[in-house]
């Protein structure tokens, strides 16, 4: 029987072989098809013409005050008699220009907020820096790691811009440092 088995074994290894076969590369390259012609459109919008520029707006300089130029004097071709002329007035020497430092005149603020309403808006910004002192004060500043010692500095530091800018009128700048200041310590007051 075990030659029964070896026979059908070999039997059926042997007709695999048969018919099997294996594959060949062709001997003459693919016919590979053109490829499809390309159909461009023609573009047929035109450019837009140019834009002509916009003319300048005129200017209306005004003239600039030339330094009196002295004319020459005609010899008199006779003598005359004396006569007493009036002297010729000199030109005042230009004053110096002013700097900002000068006490006599200041440079003038400029004012964005009505002066209607400057007085409640100091109010409202000086509230908030109100708020702003109170947190920073309820916070032990020995107990903060070294962020929040930096953050408690620059809210104490807003706290100043804030006043130097009251002092000086400029709301605008004082409002925005009150609001950063009242912002950081709410965050610090919050830990």
């Amino acid at each position: 029987m075990k030659v029964l088995y070896s026979m059908l074994l070999v039997s059926a290894l042997a007709s695999g072989c048969v018919r099997a076969r294996a594959n060949t590369t062709p001997d003459a390259p693919l016919d590979v098809p053109e490829p499809p012609p390309r159909e461009v459109a023609p573009n047929d919008v035109e450019p837009p013409p140019p834009v002509p520029l916009v003319a300048e707006p005129a200017r209306s300089a005004l003239p600039r005050p030339s330094a009196p130029r002295e004319q020459p004097k005609p010899e008199p071709s006779k003598p005359e008699p004396a006569r007493a002329e009036p002297p010729v007035p000199e030109p005042a020497p230009e004053p110096p220009p002013r700097t900002a430092d000068d006490p006599a005149r200041a440079p003038t603020t400029l004012q964005t907020t009505p002066a209607t309403a400057e007085a409640e808006v100091e109010r409202g910004i000086r509230a908030s820096l109100t708020r702003a002192t109170a947190e920073l004060s309820r916070i032990d500043y020995r107990a903060l790691n070294p962020d929040a010692r930096t953050q408690y500095d620059t809210a104490k530091r807003f706290i100043r811009q804030a006043d130097d800018a009251i002092r000086s009128k400029n709301l605008v700048f004082a409002k925005s440092f009150a609001d950063k200041a009242a912002t950081i310590a709410a965050q610090l007051g919050g830990r």
